[in-house]
C-alpha cells in the first residue's frame, strides 16, 4: 500500500513540468507535451485521470445528450401526433429518427453504463483508481470527440438520414450522395475505439486490483456484468468497425462490397450490423441488470437469491447473443433452415434470461422490503423489462416476426427493453449511488414522483405502439392517412412522450433543489453492503487509506454484523451467501 502511494506520488511530480522526462523502470522518456495538471478550477477537470472524476464526466456528458435526444424524439412525436401533419419534412424526420437513435445507443445508454464502470467498479473491488488512468482519460476525450463530431451534422445541414442501423444500399452514395451518412460513419468508428479502449481498462482492472481476498465469486454482481459487458464490447465493436470501413470505401472509393449492381450484397451489411447489433443490446443491458442485482439485496434486507445463477446467467446470455443476430432478418429470405435455427437459439436465450428475473423476485420475497427510490426503480425495471422480453419471444417465431416487422410492434418491444429496462435500470443506479458520488441525498419525494411520471409516462408512450404495430402502422414514416383509426393511439404515445420530459425535468430539479438544501448523506446512508460504502461519501482521490482484506461476499455487511459470519459460514461455506430466512429474520 505504501509503495503504490509513493509511486503515484512520484509518477504525478513527473508530470508537473514542461520538457521534464518520465521515467519508468530503467527506461527514460522525454515528455515534450505532458498532461496539464492542477488540483483547482477547469484544468483539473481537463487534466484528470482520476476514475471518478471520468465517470462524472461521462455521466453529464451522456446527460446532456439524454436530453438532446428527447428533444429530437419529441419532435418525432409532434409530427406523428396526428395523420398528414407538416410539421417537419420527410427528409428532417429521416434525420430525427437516425440520430434519435444513434444518440440514444451510443451517445446516453453506453456512456451512462460508463460512468457507473468508472464510479463503482476500483471501489468495489477495493482499488485505487483503474488499472491505466490515463488510457481512461484518453477514451473519455475520444468519446466526447465522436459525439462533438457527429452532431456537428446538425450544424453544417447535412444530418445523417439513413437509419441508425445505416442499411445499405440506401446509405451508399447512389442512394444517399450527401454527407450525413460519411458523419455517421465516421463518428461511430471513433466512438468504437474509445469504448474498446475502455472495455480492455476494465477487464484488465477487475482481473489484476481486486482486493486481497476477493476472489471472482465474491465480487459484486453489478463488477460482475462490468466484466461481462466489457468482454462484450472489445468483441462486438471491431465488428462494427469492419462494417463501417467497408461502408466508407463504397461510399468514397467506389469499392462494391454493398453495391448490388456490381456484384455486391447488400445482406451483408445486415449480418454484420447485426452480428455487432444483438451483442449491443446485451452491452447496454447487462450494467442495468448488475445495478438491480446490487439494489434488491440493500433494499430487501436479504443476500441476492441465488448469486452463482445471476452470474452464470449473465454469462450465459453474452455467449448466446452471438448466436441470434438473424432473427432481425427473417423476412430478408435466408431460407427455412436459417430461419428455424435463429428461432430456436432466439427462444433459449430466454432461459438465462428468466433465471435473472427468477432471482430477482426470490431476493424479494419475504424480504424487508423499504420502498426507497433506488428501490421502486429496480422494481419498475423488472416489470417493464418482462414486458419487453415476453414480446422478443414472439419474434422468435418466424411466422409471428414476419408480421410484425418493421411495424410499430418492434418499436414498443425493443423500447420496454431499453428503456424500461436499461433507463430505468440506470435511473435506480443514480438514485442510489448519488449520495456516494455527491455526499448529500436526493430528495425522497422528488425521487418518487419522478419514478410514477416517469413509468406511467412510458406506458402511455409505448404500449398503445404493440396495437398501433398489429395493425399494421409502418415504422419509419413521417405521416400516416387520416382513415386507419390510429390517430388516437398516436396522441396517447405523444402525451406519455412530453410526461416523460417532465419527468426528466423532475430528477433535474430534485438535483437543484437537493444541493441547495445540502442534506449530508455519510458514508453509508442505505445501510449497504459493498465496500464502496466503507468509505467516506464522497470519497477521496486515494479512495482506501488502506486497501481492504476480504474474507466473505459482501464483506462489508458481514464487518457491519459480525454476529451473522457463523450462521454465513455454515449454511454455505465461506464462499457462499447467508441463508435466507434466518437473516432475514434477525435484521427486521
Amino acid at each position: 500500500v505504501s509503495f503504490d502511494n509513493e509511486r503515484e506520488n512520484e509518477h504525478e511530480s513527473h508530470a508537473e513540468n514542461w520538457g521534464e522526462k518520465v521515467t519508468t523502470g530503467t527506461l527514460t522518456l522525454p515528455r515534450i507535451v505532458p498532461r496539464p495538471k492542477s488540483n483547482t478550477g477547469i484544468w483539473s477537470w481537463i487534466g484528470t485521470v482520476d476514475h471518478k472524476r471520468i465517470g462524472t464526466l461521462y455521466f453529464f456528458t451522456s446527460i446532456f445528450w439524454f436530453m438532446i435526444g428527447g428533444v429530437e424524439a419529441l419532435i418525432m412525436r409532434l409530427q406523428l401526433s396526428s395523420s398528414e401533419s407538416g410539421l417537419v419534412s420527410p427528409e428532417v424526420f429521416n434525420q430525427l429518427f437516425t440520430m434519435h437513435g444513434t444518440l440514444m445507443v451510443f451517445l446516453v445508454v453506453m456512456p451512462l453504463s460508463a460512468a457507473f464502470f468508472n464510479w463503482l467498479v476500483p471501489l468495489q473491488i477495493g482499488a485505487r483508481d483503474v488499472a491505466f488512468p490515463r488510457l481512461n482519460a484518453f477514451s473519455y476525450w475520444l468519446f466526447l470527440f465522436g459525439s462533438l463530431l457527429l452532431n456537428t451534422s446538425w450544424l453544417v445541414g447535412d444530418a445523417p438520414n439513413g437509419g441508425w442501423f445505416g442499411y445499405a444500399p440506401n446509405s451508399q452514395t447512389l442512394y444517399n450522395p450527401s454527407n450525413g451518412m460519411t458523419f455517421w460513419v465516421i463518428s461511430l468508428g471513433v466512438l468504437g475505439v474509445a469504448s474498446i479502449a475502455a472495455g480492455l481498462n476494465f477487464i484488465v482492472t477487475i482481473i489484476n486490483l481486486r482486493a486481497p481476498g476477493m476472489t471472482m465469486f465474491k465480487l459484486p454482481v453489478f463488477t460482475w456484468m462490468t466484466l461481462i459487458t466489457s468482454v462484450l464490447i472489445v468483441l462486438a465493436l471491431p465488428v462494427l468497425a469492419v462494417a463501417g470501413i467497408q461502408l466508407q470505401t463504397d461510399r468514397l472509393f467506389g469499392t462494391n462490397f454493398y453495391n448490388p449492381i456490381n456484384g455486391g450484397d447488400p445482406v451483408l451489411w445486415q449480418h454484420m450490423f447485426w452480428l455487432f447489433g444483438h451483442p449491443e443490446v446485451y452491452i447496454l443491458i447487462l450494467p442495468a441488470m448488475g445495478i438491480v442485482s446490487d439494489i434488491l439485496p440493500v433494499f430487501s434486507r436479504k443476500p441476492l437469491f441465488g448469486y452463482p445463477f445471476v452470474v452464470f446467467a449473465g454469462i450465459v446470455i453474452a455467449f448466446m447473443g452471438w448466436f441470434v443476430w438473424s432473427h432481425h432478418m427473417f423476412t430478408v429470405g435466408l431460407g427455412p433452415a436459417a430461419n428455424s435455427a435463429f428461432a430456436i437459439s432466439t427462444m433459449a436465450i430466454a432461459i438465462p434470461t428468466g433465471v435473472k428475473v427468477l432471482n430477482w423476485l426470490g431476493t424479494t420475497w419475504g424480504g424487508s422490503l423499504r420502498l426507497h427510490t433506488p428501490m421502486l426503480f429496480a422494481l419498475g425495471f423488472i416489470a417493464m423489462f418482462t414486458i419487453g422480453g415476453l414480446s422478443g419471444i414472439m419474434h422468435a417465431s418466424a411466422p409471428s416476426d414476419a408480421q410484425q416487422q418493421d411495424t410499430y410492434f418492434v418499436v414498443a418491444h425493443f423500447h420496454y427493453v431499453l428503456f424500461g429496462g436499461s433507463i430505468l435500470g440506470i435511473f435506480g443506479g443514480i438514485y442510489m449511488w448519488w449520495p456516494k458520488m455527491s455526499g448529500w441525498k436526493l430528495s425522497e419525494g422528488l425521487g418518487k414522483l419522478n419514478f410514477w411520471l416517469m413509468r406511467i409516462g412510458f406506458n402511455l408512450t409505448f404500449f398503445p405502439m404493440h396495437w398501433l404495430g398489429m395493425d399494421g402502422m409502418p415504422r419509419r414514416v413521417y405521416t400516416y392517412p387520416a382513415d386507419q383509426g390510429w390517430d388516437g393511439s398516436n396522441m396517447a404515445a405523444t402525451i406519455g412522450g412530453f410526461l416523460i420530459a417532465f419527468s426528466v425535468l423532475v430528477w433535474v430539479i430534485n438535483v437543484i433543489v437537493s444541493w441547495r438544501r445540502n442534506d449530508r448523506a455519510g458514508a453509508d446512508p442505505w445501510d449497504a453492503r459493498t465496500l464502496e460504502w466503507s468509505i467516506p461519501s464522497p470519497p477521496p482521490h486515494y479512495n482506501f487509506a488502506e486497501i481492504p482484506v476480504v474474507e466473505h461476499r459482501d464483506d462489508f455487511w458481514f464487518k457491519k454484523h459480525p454476529e451473522l459470519v457463523e450462521e454465513y459460514e455454515g449454511h454455505h461455506g465461506p464462499r457462499g451467501a447467508p441463508g435466507g430466512s434466518t437473516v432475514r429474520r434477525r435484521l427486521r
